[in-house]
């Protein structure tokens, strides 16, 4: 009999491990949490639906709601304007330490960029990012200097899953 509950248990707990999930905790006060699932590779911004998608090839693998520059509509040509850049960029830096919790560089501003802020006679500007929100839950208005926000919790997701060199496309 206790073999064959050994046997029970342990079929049990192989089943159990096969179906956790992708992302968990590290620790329940640790900000910081692992992600073992497919790898992110693409990121698509939709700045007039306001959703940001992770793919791996063609396939979604999360979609969040998203913030973004206080000026939304069209591209981020100067420093200041409000606007949150269009096009393909790649991520390119990590900041666990950001000012809005977490937060992933995006490679903005590429030569297109600053040759058009140049052509104004101004800055492209940059530190553009995916990061958190100093807000308790989802501001009701775009409020970031060009960046990306999405809530605490799943800017935990989102920093766990992307590496950098992930491409990300912003689309009007």
């Amino acid at each position: 009999m206790r073999l064959v509950m050994g046997v029970l248990c342990a079929v049990v707990m192989l089943t159990a491990a096969g179906c956790s999930k992708h992302i968990g905790y590290n620790t329940p006060e640790s900000k910081f949490i692992y992600y073992d699932g497919p790898d992110v590779t693409r990121i698509e911004i939709h700045k007039s639906t306001r959703r940001m998608y992770l793919f791996h090839h063609d396939e979604v693998l999360k979609a969040y709601g998203v913030e973004l520059g206080f000026a939304p509509v069209g591209d981020k040509q100067i420093e200041g304007d409000g606007r949150t850049p269009e096009g393909r960029y790649a991520i390119n830096r990590r900041n666990p330490n950001s000012r809005f919790y977490l937060s992933l560089g995006i490679s903005y501003p590429n030569a297109r960029d600053r040759a058009e802020a140049t052509a104004l006679g101004k800055s492209a500007g940059g530190d553009i990012f995916i990061h958190g929100t100093p807000h308790a839950f989802r501001h009701a208005d775009d409020w970031t200097q060009g960046c990306i926000a999405v809530t605490n919790a799943e800017m935990r997701q989102v920093y766990a899953m992307v590496q950098n060199g992930t491409i990300i496309d912003i689309f009007p």
